[in-house]
């Protein structure tokens, strides 16, 4: 397994860090206002972000997956909604890498490398059926073109390109479709209480011009545990943010208690501890998320492995199972975790600490809203059949109402 490059890591975490410490200068008040980050989505993107894993032969920084984490999480402490907006980039410029060479595929590094951004819409609206898919693609003397709706399509506002996950002659397919043109219609319209600003909402395709269609049995296998690491990547961030917010309101805070351990607020032992708790938390989370990376770039080499003829397809299969596994684990793991410590926090302040205009509860909000994906409950159970039943974890599943 490739070792982990730290300068590297070092030069990248140097090169975005004034693009992090600005992105976190207004992200509370964001969060307050609802205001999206078209331009510092647009700032990271011309700045190479989107490019991190891109080789450098193609543009790139040519980063492996434990850096690109690391930076995820340090991007997530700055604003865990443009990390959560920039996750379906990521999924589909890790498809393109594992893809097999060719001109299309060459063509979609460079976008990326130019700082194209690629958004999703997979998820139907809907009383749709668990693994019936709505949208269609269909052949017209223009070529094809897609039709349907979809939900919880994030980060495709700030998206040039839209990973649609469709069907296509009955088989299940990805459609590339720009998202410039007058048969695509985005909308804002999510109403949740957390990463309010991630750009989520409503796809609508209306005979949209699909640039290549993906055939999506070929997509890369490890895909729903990289998903995955990238809600743990937010909660991690959200954890560090968290420390930060907090470490700083405690160390400014001039008010204090007759009963309290000491007459400064800022040297109490017993809120020191609450901070020190906190920091731990996000400690542990930043170091799962890394072990969790490691997984994944195992299963990127064994993809890559397979194509050269280097291992067999049960090896293959080996290392996509370990990183599902271990992005479960960590999921069941971080996300009790993180809330915990969220809450906690609270508890080396006071109640000015819930003033909406310090708006320190969005960390919480944006964590619990992440960690409310893919439920971990359902994880758990999974993984506790594995270890007594040894019952595979599914790598790939759907969303649909109830039978």
């Amino acid at each position: 397994m490739t070792v982990l490059t730290r300068p590297r890591l070092a030069a990248l975490r140097e090169r975005f860090a004034p693009h992090f410490e600005a992105i976190a200068a207004g992200s509370a008040e964001r969060d307050r206002s609802g205001e999206l980050p078209y331009a510092q989505v647009a700032e990271l993107a011309a700045a190479g972000f989107g490019a991190i894993r891109v080789p450098v032969e193609y543009g790139g920084a040519g980063a492996t997956l434990p850096e690109l984490f690391e930076l995820f999480v340090d991007l997530a402490a700055a604003d865990s909604n443009i990390a959560q907006a920039l996750r379906a980039h990521f999924a589909f410029v890790e498809d393109r890498l594992v893809a097999a060479p060719s001109a299309a595929r060459d063509a979609w590094l460079a976008r990326f490398a130019a700082g194209e951004l690629v958004g999703n819409a997979w998820t139907e609206v809907g009383a749709v059926k668990v693994g019936d898919v709505i949208t269609k693609v269909v052949d017209t003397p223009e070529g094809p073109k897609v039709n349907g709706t979809k939900y919880y399509s994030t980060g495709s506002i700030f998206a040039d390109w839209l990973d649609v996950y469709a069907e296509y002659n009955g088989k299940r397919v990805i459609a590339a479709v720009s998202r410039h043109q007058d048969g695509v219609e985005l909308s804002d319209d999510w109403d949740g209480f957390g990463q309010r600003t991630t750009g989520t909402g409503t796809s609508t395709f209306s005979n949209a011009q699909v640039a290549e269609v993906i055939d999506f049995d070929t997509r890369f296998k490890y895909q729903t545990a990289f998903y995955q690491q990238v809600l743990l990547a937010v909660l991690a961030g959200s954890a560090k943010a968290a420390e930060r917010d907090f470490a700083a309101e405690l160390k400014r805070r001039k008010r204090t208690f007759s009963h309290a351990a000491a007459n400064v607020a800022g040297q109490d032992p017993q809120l020191l501890q609450v901070i020190g708790e906190v920091s731990a938390a996000a400690f542990a989370s930043a170091a799962t998320v890394e072990r969790v990376s490691q997984s994944l770039q195992g299963a990127y080499e064994s993809a890559l492995a397979l194509q050269a003829g280097q291992i067999d397809a049960e090896a293959d299969e080996a290392a996509n199972d370990a990183a599902e596994l271990a992005s479960a684990q960590a999921q069941v793991v971080l996300t009790p975790l993180v809330l915990g410590a969220l809450t906690h926090a609270f508890d080396a302040l006071a109640a000015s600490a819930t003033s909406v205009s310090k708006n320190l509860d969005r960390h919480w909000r944006n964590a619990r809203t992440a960690g409310n994906h893919n439920p971990w409950v359902f994880k758990a159970r999974l993984i506790g059949d594995l270890a007594v039943n040894s019952t595979a974890l599914p790598r790939i599943w759907e969303v649909g109402a109830s039978k």
